[in-house]
């Protein structure tokens, strides 16, 4: 399984992007698909994850309202729209698939064992 996540770029306070993630190769079983970020010289920090069970969304508070995660059968892919981006946002963004079953909070990186390469975004005042 391959997660390739893209449409990373440089850009100005209230900009918008739109980050994707296709996934490929053989099917794998998972309970849902999410985006982290690292920044430098911090921890990789979650941002969003949808469930397949529930289809229901979770969002950082920082993020609420400003960035929408969603899935797109036809093309394997997940896409994260951020909106109104910030000076803060900037880090490297990362795909992740979530294990089937998992303890704890989805916010935890643990929980997720499939990651592609991340793509830097930027954010300039």
């Amino acid at each position: 399984v391959q997660l390739q996540a893209s449409g990373g770029g440089s850009v100005q306070t209230g900009d918008s992007l739109r980050l994707s993630c296709a996934a490929s190769g053989r099917t794998f079983s998972s309970s849902g698909m999410g985006w982290f970020r690292q920044a430098p010289g911090k921890e990789r920090e979650f941002v969003a994850t949808f469930s397949w069970s529930s289809d229901r969304t979770y969002y950082r508070d920082s993020v609420k309202g400003r960035f929408t995660i969603s899935w797109y059968n036809a093309n394997n892919t997940v896409y994260l729209q951020m909106n109104s981006l910030k000076p803060e946002d900037t880090a490297v963004y990362y795909c992740a698939g979530r294990r089937p079953s998992f303890s704890g909070s989805f916010s935890d990186p643990t929980v997720y064992n499939y990651w592609g390469p991340g793509t830097q975004v930027t954010v300039s005042s």
